[in-house]
Parts: structure tokens; C-alpha cells; sequence
């Protein structure tokens, strides 16, 4: 070994001759950066193999060596799951030539493809077969199969079609002795014993690396609605929320909380939009609702939109007239994420509460804030169908997050601590990763901390995936 951080040169020799020259390398810049820069990795070597028998091969020598393996996707993932901060001799190992699709079967429902292919690819093989993919992710165009399963990703339709869990039938891993696990029969029915896959699933590399996986297709929706409402307050939006899904039921795909916070910040960060809504509102909920040929869907909702101001749940609104306007109010909610991040957060959150609970912890955690410093701006937005709330605080004008750097630390207590009272989960779809092992550690339940301590035990007991991870070194 050259150095402490260098792979040995009887392991390079190893990996080069069983995946070839080209496919073992010095690991280019961009792959050692988290997408938020809060993390920088140090992974020496990256390894891009082809088959999974390839990465069989890597997994047998890296275990030989005792090289820990760091599994990464389209580097997308927002809590450093995919980069190793320590300093020492690991190898990141990609996923991104094993992009195949190995099985497409519109009757089955079921697309087996493999962990590289990105989910845009997959969202567009499933329609050219007449079929859907829902999961949807602002990240689409770079996410991968395999890092969704991993971390187990969310996105804006669990509201109708659940997670990534939700939607995977099955997977095939390497563990971390080179063990092949598959699963790929795209069986609805299979009560064999452990379930393996859920597993792997949502174990962020910790456990396997996830090669491919057999995933759920649905019929393509024929009708599609989009609205954009202004609401005075959560309370009503959740109101709105029930009397469209008692009305509509699973055929309301999306519903998306927005702040009037989040729309200033599409203005103060310079990204084109339009707001189709004449007044300001202090929030506003973007609604799609979905299903197969019913030309009279648009009415429907309008009369319940018509229903829900009446009420005084709704204050204005608008319905998409077509898929550009569609695409508009998604342009809308999907810009936020950038916006903030050209602002800057003091701190940034990605969490879940009962969907009952979500009125009152807004409330609490925005006046828990305001007492802290009231000049933290708060930009509270998500998918409140589903319970998720990124729920982030900002500077004031003119100021930057350098110059709370000081009180970002008492944010994160009030707010993860606020979390824990509503009976909420301080990870809602991002994982756990390495920047959350210390909230795991507090309020995670510790029967379940030492069962998955056991489990990492028993499949990885060297930790040589991904360690750091998930559960501290």
C-alpha cells in the first residue's frame, strides 16, 4: 500500500483482472460529493462492474481484503449514504452499467431490470409498454433503481402507490461475502419464509448491493387533473384533502402542501415561474388526481373545489387545462428544492408525523422557531398526503446560514424533538445515511437498534459494507 487511503496492489490486480481494466479506476471528483457539499468522501478507487457476477467477484476480494464497500447509484441521495468520510482504504463500488432491462410483461404488471437503470429510463420502458412506473422523484433523470431501493425513496404519489417498498416485488443482492441472493419472479404470492428483499430494501448498502430488482407496473391512467388551490391554513388543507379522497378515493395520486415562503423563494433565487393565483395565500396545495377514461373528472373535481370554498376550506384555484398548464403547476412544487438550496437553509428537514398531527407540530415547531431567533425565515412544504413535511429554516434577507451557524444545532433539537412528541419519524423518505446516525441513536427504539445490530451482524459481520452507514462504525 502507498499510502493509508490506498487500496492494496494485490487487490487492484485482483479487481482489474476479474472486471476488467477500464472498469477499475481512480475515483473521479464528482463521486466523492454529496449533492448538498456537506459531505466530502474518500473512497481511493471506483469500481464499475457489468454483470452481477462481476460484482461477485469484487465483493469475494474486497472481503478477502478486508476493503470496505461503499455501493453508490446516481449520487443523488441527500444524507451521505453513498460517501464514505473516513479516511481509509475503501472502494466505491458502482452500480451504473448494470442498466439492463431483463424482463418487461404488461399482463404480469411487472418490469425486472437492472440496479444502474435510472428511473426516468424505467418510468419510459414501462410506458412504451402501456404501462406505468409511478414512482416520481425531482432526481429522475440521475436516481437509480437500485439507490430508490436502498434508501427506500418516497417521492410525490405514495399518496396512491406507496414507496419504493411498495412497488418492488423482489430483488437480486451480492452480500457482502459475494453470496447472491435473488428474488426476481415478480410473484404478488410467495410466502416462503424470511423476506429477504424487504430486507435489503430501505438498508441503504449496509446489508447487499442490490443488482436488480423485478418492479410493479400499473395500467396508465387515462385522465389526469391537476389543481392548485389557495388555502388559509393546514388545518383546511388536510380538511380538503379527506373530502376529495372520500369523493374520489385512490384516485387522488398527489397532494402536495406548499408555503407562500416557497414561492417567494422561487423569486428571491432567480428560477422562472408563473403563479396562475392572483391573491397570495400563506399556503396553497397542489392536487393531481388520476384515473382511467372519465371525461367527466375535471367537473367532479371542480364541484368539489366549488364545495370546499363554500366551506371556507379553499380561497381560490385553478385546474390545469391541459398537460402544459399540468406541467406548470408541477414546475411550481418541483423548483422548490433548488430555490432553497440557492438561498441556503440554516437547517433542513426531512420528517414525517401523523397526518392528523401535522396541523399542530407547524404550529408548534413555527412558534418554537420564532421564539428561538424570529428572524428564521421557515419554508414548510411537502408531501402532506402522505405525512412528510420538509419542514427547513432560512436566514433573513441579506444574511447568510454562515451567520446562524451558531443556532443551527438548537434547530435541530426543537424541531427532531417536536417530532419525536407528535409521534413522527425524523427520516421520512432520504434515509438515515451518515449525517442521521446520531438522531437514530436518540430516538430510535432500542429494541430495533439491537435486532438490526444482530442482522448487520450476521450478514456483514467483517462491516465491510458500507460502514458508517446507518449504524455508526
Amino acid at each position: 500500500m502507498t499510502s493509508s487511503s490506498s487500496l492494496p496492489d494485490a487487490a487492484l490486480t485482483a479487481l482489474r483482472a476479474a472486471l476488467g481494466e477500464d472498469a477499475v479506476k481512480p475515483t473521479p471528483a464528482p463521486c466523492l460529493q454529496e449533492p448538498r457539499d456537506l459531505f466530502t468522501g474518500h473512497s481511493p478507487w471506483l469500481a464499475e462492474p457489468r454483470t452481477t457476477a462481476q460484482v461477485v467477484k469484487a465483493l469475494q476480494v474486497c472481503s478477502a481484503h478486508r476493503i470496505p464497500v461503499i455501493p453508490y447509484g446516481g449520487g443523488t441521495g441527500l444524507v451521505g449514504g453513498q460517501t464514505d468520510t473516513a479516511v481509509r482504504a475503501s472502494l466505491l463500488l458502482s452500480t451504473a452499467r448494470l442498466n439492463d432491462i431483463r424482463r418487461i410483461d404488461a399482463l404480469d404488471a411487472v418490469l425486472v431490470c437492472g440496479a444502474g437503470l435510472t428511473l426516468h429510463d424505467v418510468q419510459q420502458r414501462a410506458a412504451d409498454h402501456g404501462m406505468l412506473f409511478p414512482l416520481s422523484l425531482a432526481s429522475e433523470g440521475s436516481c437509480t433503481v437500485g439507490g430508490n431501493l436502498a434508501t427506500n425513496a418516497g417521492g410525490v404519489n405514495v399518496l396512491r402507490y406507496g414507496n419504493a417498498r411498495a412497488l418492488c416485488l423482489g430483488v437480486e443482492a451480492v452480500l457482502a461475502d459475494g453470496t447472491v441472493v435473488s428474488d426476481l419472479g415478480g410473484l404478488r404470492k410467495d410466502n416462503t419464509g424470511y423476506a429477504l428483499s424487504q430486507l435489503l430494501i430501505g438498508s441503504e448498502g449496509t446489508l447487499g448491493v442490490i443488482t436488480a430488482a423485478a418492479l410493479r407496473l400499473f395500467p396508465q391512467p387515462h385522465e389526469r387533473v391537476a389543481t392548485l388551490a389557495a388555502v388559509p391554513h393546514p388545518r383546511a388543507a388536510l380538511a380538503l384533502l379527506d373530502r376529495l379522497q372520500q369523493a374520489l378515493g385512490e384516485r387522488v395520486t398527489a397532494f402536495e402542501l406548499i408555503s407562500h415562503q416557497g414561492i417567494a423563494f422561487l423569486a428571491e433565487s432567480g428560477i422562472a415561474h408563473r403563479m396562475p393565483l392572483t391573491e397570495e395565500s400563506p399556503w396553497y396545495v397542489l392536487t393531481e388526481v388520476a384515473s382511467g377514461p372519465d371525461p367527466a373528472l375535471g367537473d367532479t373535481v371542480a364541484n368539489l373545489l366549488a364545495d370546499a370554498a363554500s366551506a371556507e376550506l379553499v380561497d381560490d384555484a385553478i385546474i390545469a387545462s391541459n398537460e402544459a398548464q399540468r406541467q406548470a403547476l408541477w414546475h411550481l412544487r418541483e423548483s422548490i428544492p433548488e430555490a432553497n438550496r440557492l438561498v441556503g437553509s440554516v437547517a433542513s428537514f426531512d420528517i414525517s408525523v401523523p397526518i392528523s398531527a401535522i396541523p399542530d407540530f407547524i404550529d408548534h415547531a413555527q412558534r418554537a422557531l420564532g421564539a428561538l431567533d424570529s428572524r428564521l425565515r421557515i419554508n414548510c412544504f411537502g408531501h402532506v398526503g402522505d405525512g412528510n413535511l420538509h419542514f427547513n429554516s432560512f436566514p433573513p434577507t441579506g444574511a447568510s446560514k454562515a451567520d446562524f451557524r451558531d443556532v443551527a444545532g438548537e434547530v435541530k433539537r426543537i424541531v427532531y424533538d417536536l417530532v419525536d412528541t407528535h409521534g413522527g419519524s425524523f427520516s421520512a423518505e432520504h434515509g438515515v445515511g451518515r449525517q442521521k446516525t446520531g438522531q437514530l441513536a436518540q430516538y430510535g427504539d432500542p429494541g430495533k437498534l439491537a435486532a438490526m445490530r444482530a442482522i448487520k451482524q450476521a450478514l456483514d459481520p467483517h462491516n465491510l459494507l458500507n460502514p458508517g452507514a446507518v449504524l455508526p462504525d
